[in-house]
């Protein structure tokens, strides 16, 4: 069996939601890299007997590692260090280098606050240079360090803030309590499909089928998740195990699924959209996205190569004087319309001088639908100078949040169905 690892987040601001977790995906992917099988992910306010509580349950479910995140700050409530301490059964010693360090640090970071008293402000963070005895201390990022506390298990305490854990990771990796630790760690072979325009049901019943009929089934650890309207698949095995098995599915799901499978490499359809617009020039026009089209196409690197430029314009006016849309044509049609949609996009192509586009107008928001038009109805087009253009008019489920994030996914997947000349789709 590999080495097992358990989280524990810490922070009553994340239990309550006020911030949300990052740092509990992100160790779990470095945890897979790394062939360490991630057990349990908890998270806990801050109070010492949950926190206490958490790490005995860890130690019970036989983890060889647990991480923790958060609670090294300098005030009262900060007591991850503290309470590993007490579970690991080590008494807290004043590491002075490190307090010299801490120091160090927070002379530089106060000279943007010279109104501050620096002896009362190094006092109070006096109490991030105590560790547990025989802990390897982690060089702080920010201001607070990390420890590595060896045991059974070995207790790796991070920062919250994760810009800090992160910067910090590599470290505590390289440790040799983190290293003898996970010496019974496997390097797993991974690899993800993705659909759209597949219910997650549907591959459920796929898999069932895939159960019966596929030998070495059972080699194949597969997990599913709907993630921005697509369907993630992603299997996992032993190196040198399962081959067949994972060849005969992928076949099994191609043979089912062949519109909706996209990808069978992991690839994004953002970086296939990405690539496909090597060499163009698109334009955005949104109303209920407020932007969030435009800012998706934006987020690779590079993209101000391919992106001319978008309009945001919920009124009709707005649409009629910025992007064209005569206003005869909405009032037809109505401002949430396929032919409006298009007018969008061709006012969009000719005034960014661009050669591809992409238009969402819909209804996201509680209240601006009607019988005919209800929530979540969302029309679409993408128009281009040398492909010609798709329109679509598509009833999607959810709140405004939902409706506004599944309406760029479609409109990506549109995007790429054009640019790679698909005439005939799931949408």
């Amino acid at each position: 069996m590999s080495a097992r690892a358990g989280i524990v987040v810490t922070g009553t601001e994340v239990l309550t939601g006020r911030i949300s977790d990052r740092n509990g995906p992100w160790l779990s992917d470095r945890l897979l890299e790394l062939g360490i099988e991630l057990a349990h992910i908890t998270i806990t306010g801050d109070r010492p007997e949950d926190m206490e509580a958490q790490l005995r349950f860890m130690a019970e479910q036989g983890v060889d590692l647990v991480i923790t995140s958060g609670g090294l700050g300098p005030t009262a409530d900060d007591m991850t260090v503290e309470v590993v301490a007490r579970f690991a059964g080590r008494p807290l010693v004043l590491d002075e280098a490190l307090e010299q360090r801490i120091a160090d640090i927070l002379r530089g970071l106060m000279q943007r606050f010279r109104h501050w008293d620096f002896d009362a402000v190094r006092a109070a963070n006096r109490k991030q240079a105590l560790v547990p005895e025989g802990a390897h201390v982690i060089n702080p990022v920010g201001t607070a360090p990390g420890v590595v506390v060896p045991g059974k298990p070995t207790v790796v305490v991070l920062p919250g803030p994760p810009r800090e854990l992160q910067g910090m990771w590599e470290e505590a990796v390289s440790t040799p309590a983190f290293q003898e630790a996970t010496a019974g760690r496997t390097d797993y072979e991974q690899d993800t499909l993705l659909l759209f325009g597949l219910p997650e049901s549907g591959m459920a019943e796929t898999l069932r089928v895939a159960e019966r009929e596929i030998d070495g089934f059972d080699r194949l650890e597969i997990t599913t998740c709907l993630r921005r309207g697509e369907v993630e698949v992603v299997t996992r095995r032993e190196p040198g195990e399962g081959e067949a098995a994972y060849a005969s599915l992928v076949e099994l799901i191609r043979s089912r699924h062949p519109r909706e499978l996209f990808s069978e490499d992991g690839s994004r359809v953002d970086d296939q959209v990405a690539a496909l617009l090597a060499g163009r020039r698109i334009a955005t026009a949104e109303s209920c996205t407020a932007g969030l089209m435009a800012a998706r196409l934006t987020e690779r690197p590079g993209s101000s190569g391919y992106v001319a430029g978008g309009v945001v314009a919920y009124g009709n006016e707005a649409k009629s004087g910025l992007l064209g849309v005569g206003p005869a044509l909405i009032e037809r049609h109505g401002a949430v319309s396929p032919e409006v949609a298009e007018a969008m996009a061709l006012g969009a192509l000719e005034r960014f001088g661009a050669d591809t586009a992409v238009a969402i107008t819909g209804i996201a928001g509680p209240g601006g639908g009607s019988k005919e038009k209800p929530v979540g109805t969302v029309s679409f087009c993408v128009s281009t100078t040398d492909r010609g253009s798709l329109a679509r008019d598509i009833l999607l489920p959810g709140g405004r949040a939902d409706v506004r994030e599944r309406s760029t996914t479609v409109a990506m997947h549109l995007l790429r169905r054009l640019l790679r000349g698909e005439e005939e789709g799931i949408l």
